[in-house]
């Protein structure tokens, strides 16, 4: 009889539930609105009935659910399934892990989304086959997952893998973690926008306002991508000085780890070549003490927005 669990991706706008086999293939998914604020008990409670839910919805009795595993926002301690403050949900002290094996009367694990999602790489998506992998998520912020030896590197405080709040610009831009010059602030997808936005204010001949029609806050991170492609020097100036920035935190993360692999994700990885390409060479030149030749790989993540479901129903296999 197939082995089934259920993996969760718990967000501050949608939660969604996937059921999945053995092969780490998603048999059926189900996401509904998270519906924040409410109680924590009232959201367990919808947690649960999602879980009965996509478990009905493929034909499977839940009593065939091996365990559930939930990826959520916050300072998760995996060992207890207590999370510790989630500021974006309002929660403090939160008993997710045991007040969800209550409710669904099965094993409960309970995860950091980054964490889990970085582990749904490693075993079904981009860094799938190799032993040691950096998951880096461009995003709002840097998030980012540490798989050494196929466990997820936790910490013994269980935050291990803040990696976009390393400082590589001392006293340099202010971070909302209270540091400045932090990764995230120079590298995300929020700082390539505000970078556009400041350009923009310089050059208003740039195309990157047109394609964002006249309002600078639509200015995303794609518009700079695509002025670029289309020849816009203004533009191509903010792509290549924030790859710089990105590349330098990853050559930081391989002088730091040597993983064989790094994965980068969100939705700017979907750049391609555009992207890697010169973060490969970046890298490659500022990791000398390589001696053997050999520098990891860098490529695109390959999951999407299933990693974090998908890495959920794996984390049994993460310890």
């Amino acid at each position: 009889m197939s082995q089934y669990t259920i993996g969760v991706d718990l967000g501050g706008t949608t939660m969604t539930a996937g059921l999945v086999d053995e092969n780490y293939h998603i048999v059926n998914k189900v996401m509904w609105a998270t519906h924040l604020p409410r109680p924590a008990a009232d959201l367990e409670k919808a947690l649960a009935d999602l879980c009965r839910t996509v478990a009905k919805n493929a034909n499977i009795p839940f009593s065939d659910v091996s365990y559930v595993g939930i990826g959520t926002p916050g300072s998760v301690n995996f060992t207890t399934g207590f999370v510790g403050f989630n500021t974006n949900f309002g929660y403090y002290d939160w008993n997710l892990g045991p007040d969800m094996e209550a409710l669904l009367g099965c094993k409960v694990y309970v995860e950091n989304d980054a964490n889990a999602a970085a582990f749904g790489e490693y075993i079904a998506g981009g860094a799938k086959g190799f032993t040691d992998a950096v998951v880096i998520t461009l995003g709002t912020g840097v998030g980012s997952g540490i798989v050494l030896g196929g466990k997820l590197l936790r910490g013994f405080n269980f935050a291990a893998g803040e990696i976009g709040h390393t400082v590589i610009v001392k006293d340099g831009r202010p971070c909302n973690c209270g540091r400045r010059g932090c990764w995230e602030r120079y590298a995300s997808s929020r700082a390539l926008s505000e970078d556009a936005r400041e350009a923009v204010r310089q050059h208003p001949e740039s195309l990157m306002l047109k394609l964002a029609k006249g309002d600078l806050d639509r200015m995303n991170a794609k518009i700079p991508f695509d002025a670029m492609e289309a020849g816009d020097e203004t533009a191509r100036e903010v792509v290549n000085n924030w790859i710089e920035y990105v590349a330098c935190g990853i050559a930081n993360v391989v002088n730091i780890f040597e993983p064989e692999v790094i994965c980068i994700g969100g939705g700017v990885s979907n750049q391609g070549e555009t992207l890697l390409a010169p973060i490969r060479a970046y890298v490659e030149k500022e990791t000398k003490n390589i001696t053997t030749g050999r520098v990891p790989a860098i490529r695109a993540c390959e999951l999407t927005n299933d990693a974090g479901v998908i890495g959920a129903a794996a984390l049994a296999n993460s310890i």
